[in-house]
């Protein structure tokens, strides 16, 4: 008994011990991050019943989306170099969020008037891409803002020694990944809330229902915005505080300043001109030619910086990257599996609510029981057994479009239906995507020398997000060989539009399957047995 107290002690309470009002904001803009998530519900079923999109265009989409956040690259050398009036960067992050969340209260409410300057499908692809550019920004400035919420020394002036500051950095860390998942849990509650009586509404109810959740939302921009006009305070406040007792205020960047990297502005510049231009002109092939372009530039980018680095480090560091890469590119069955579980296991919205509920306080959980495991096996090791487990548990979506879930029904009496799959499912499978993060998060603070902090791990978290544009492209390739389509109506005349086709997801879903447990598996052997082999 004694030894559950003091695990529980050691997890959970000496975090609430530890707990320093500097360690707030930043933390509010985790929070914002984490309740960003408050309208994906709304949005997957909007898109589903009135824009006329392919499954195919979708996932294409996501490549899109995901192309903002290799411009970490910049935004981060921007954070090193404008240190002192970084703030001004989440004010500008949080107006383009809410213009993207309005831009979709427009396309629900006011689809008419909005349909006249340009096509609902435009307004979309808009909004899409105009909230994770928001979203970057904020994530750069949240994570330096981290390392000045680590005070160097006491209300009295002296100075903590390097164990103390390394504590207080560790949790710091760990409160930002639980301020970025509690958002998430939030956001399930007050979905579930929402969509209690979704069933019984009628059609004019359900929208205006999605339409007053985007305009919710705008406490998402609001809070990050608090959180560094909070930080200004208790920075303030502290100086002058420190200034009546007739000391100085201490930072751990001091006088130092960070010199202009002409290679990381250069080139990102070439990225962002690059990208623009070939995603404006419609140029064959857009998606590829930036995605190989990108990783390109990125890639010669992070070989300058990693001169910065012990020779002993460089090769591990390759290796490293590659696997973690692989990992987080295999593709997605995209949102025909969503749709299927709609319209064919009656899958509503406040179900889908329970599911990220249930999904995000599991993650919490999974963080700290999970943790030794991190800390005592290699990022080879972990990204193994990762994929063993995805792969497993990707195999009830596979079986439940086989009707095993009918099976399981008639033997248990009607217990062990689809939703009951989908509950147990959630529940093993939700703290493995987090997990996988954390040994990056790791090993990125780590090896990023301390005077390019913002610089480097920006770079080398642009080179992983890439993966994130790769699984998109794959995603997209697969729901082009296999098609699936869902039943779209007119919003207006209730007209059916295109006709629900889902027999090709389930061998859709069985490649996906074979994909995620080969190929990270594959490369980590290679990887494992070069020069490039990490001990990580």
């Amino acid at each position: 008994m004694n030894k559950v107290f003091k695990f529980l002690d050691d997890t959970f309470l000496d975090l609430g011990r530890q707990f320093k009002w500097t360690y707030l904001p930043p933390l509010m803009v985790y929070v914002a991050a984490g309740i960003s998530g408050l309208t994906g519900i709304v949005g997957t079923f909007f898109v589903k019943d009135y824009l006329n999109l392919s499954a195919a265009f979708l996932a294409g989409l996501g490549f899109w989306a995901g192309i903002p956040w290799a411009l970490k690259m910049p935004l981060g050398h921007l954070v090193d170099l404008i240190w002192e009036r970084k703030n001004y960067m989440v004010y500008f992050g949080a107006t383009l969020i809410a213009l993207s969340l309005l831009i979709m209260y427009g396309l629900i409410i006011h689809t008419e008037d909005m349909s006249q300057i340009y096509s609902v499908e435009t307004w979309f692809v808009i909004s899409v891409i105009l909230a994770p550019v928001g979203y970057v920004v904020q994530d750069v400035v949240a994570d330096a803002m981290t390392v000045e919420a680590v005070p160097l020394t006491n209300e009295k002036g002296n100075h903590y020694n390097k164990d103390e500051i390394k504590i207080m950095h560790t949790t710091m860390q760990t409160l930002g990944r639980f301020a970025i998942i509690g958002g998430t849990v939030l956001v399930a509650l007050v979905n579930v809330i929402l969509f209690r009586d979704v069933e019984n509404l009628e059609q004019a109810d359900k929208i205006q229902l999605y339409g007053s959740i985007y305009i919710y939302a705008l406490i998402i921009p609001l809070v990050s915005i608090l959180g560094v006009i909070l930080a200004n305070y208790l920075r303030n406040k502290k100086i002058k505080y420190l200034k009546s007792k007739g000391l100085e205020f201490v930072t751990e960047r001091g006088n130092q300043k960070t010199k202009i990297n002409w290679w990381i502005l250069g080139g990102s510049l070439i990225f962002v001109i690059f990208t623009l231009s070939v995603g404006s002109f419609n140029v064959p092939f857009a998606q590829e030619i930036v995605f190989i372009g990108s990783v390109v530039i990125i890639l010669f980018l992070m070989f300058k910086l990693i001169k910065e680095l012990p020779e002993n480090l460089r090769l591990t560091i390759v290796g490293t990257a590659v696997i973690i890469f692989i990992f987080r590119a295999m593709p997605g069955p995209g949102p025909g599996l969503t749709w299927f579980e709609i319209d064919l296991l009656e899958f509503n919205e406040q179900f889908f609510s329970i599911l990220s509920l249930l999904a995000s306080i599991l993650t919490l959980a999974g963080i700290v029981l999970l943790r030794p495991f991190m800390a005592n096996n290699s990022i080879a090791k972990i990204i193994v057994v990762l994929s063993i487990a995805g792969a497993i548990l990707f195999l009830p979506s596979v079986g439940m479009y086989y009707g095993f879930h009918n099976w399981t029904s008639s033997l248990t009496g009607g217990i062990v239906d689809a939703k009951f799959i989908a509950l147990i499912n959630t529940a093993l499978e939700s703290p493995l995507g987090q997990v996988s993060m954390i040994p990056l998060l790791a090993w990125i603070a780590k090896n990023a020398p301390s005077h390019l902090k913002a610089t480097f791990f920006a770079v080398f978290a642009s080179f992983t997000n890439l993966a994130l544009s790769a699984s998109a492209l794959g995603t997209k390739y697969l729901n082009e060989i296999f098609t699936v389509t869902r039943e779209v109506k007119d919003k207006v005349t209730g007209e059916i539009q295109t006709s629900a086709d889902y027999s090709e997801l389930g061998i859709l879903l069985i490649v996906v399957t074979l994909l995620t447990l080969i190929l990270p598996i594959f490369f980590v052997i290679i990887i494992n047995k070069s020069k490039y082999k990490t001990s990580e």
